[in-house]
């Protein structure tokens, strides 16, 4: 129940994060782009760079899939 895996460096750089970001939280020039959007999703990776903005949770998941990215979920 309980392997050890070793994860390699190349399992670490296609980890990316998903979490939900609140519309009013963003940037105005961000604002203006999504429009009236309570809560949008965020694509990141390790080092908290945000590569996508998504208007929902499973289009980040496919997003990062379809790179090639292996996508977590973040609160």
């Amino acid at each position: 129940m309980f392997e050890k895996y070793d994860f390699d460096k190349s399992a670490e750089e296609k980890l990316v994060y998903v979490r939900p970001v609140k519309g009013k939280d963003l940037p105005d020039d961000v604002r203006a782009q999504v429009g009236r959007r309570a809560t949008l999703y965020a694509v990141h990776n390790a080092e908290g760079e945000r590569l996508a903005l998504v208007k929902d949770r499973a289009l980040a998941f496919v997003l990062a899939r379809q790179n090639d990215l292996a996508p977590v979920t973040v609160h």
